[in-house]
């Protein structure tokens, strides 16, 4: 099953968003991005589109994006292992480890929301190899 939510946005404009973009293209071989939602979900509606125009316009490779589809239970895969109680959730992890963490909703997109978290999160990373 996949997530119609997950597609990006058409008119999402990279210009306008330039620091979201610039941080996840930085990581983008370095992430991997973990998202709970469904489309019946009004809030996965509202974020997941332009969130996934930014990933798509920082040229995150499709296989560090991971999507989990959740009933209206909020059952499905690896849900307790990440404590989603919210849709829609998205981890972003580093090196094994989680970095940044968006769920349901917030006063900016989830886009803005993650870079901020990624911008905090990278000072405290090895170096790059």
């Amino acid at each position: 099953m996949t997530l119609e939510t997950m597609e990006p946005t058409p008119t999402w404009d990279p210009d306008a968003h330039e620091t979201v973009v610039d941080r996840f293209s930085a990581l983008r071989n370095r992430m991997t991005v973990r998202i709970w939602g469904a489309d019946w979900c009004p809030d996965c509606r509202n974020q997941l589109p332009d969130f996934a125009a930014a990933l798509e316009a920082a040229g995150v490779p499709d296989d560090r994006i991971e999507t989990y589809p959740v009933d209206r239970d909020k059952d499905g895969e690896l849900v307790e292992e990440y404590d989603v109680e919210f849709i829609p959730t998205i981890v972003i992890e580093i090196d094994g480890g989680v970095v940044a963490r968006f769920v349901e909703s917030g006063e900016r997109s989830a886009a803005e929301e993650l870079a901020d978290q990624l911008t905090a999160a990278v000072e405290s990373l090895e170096p790059w190899d």
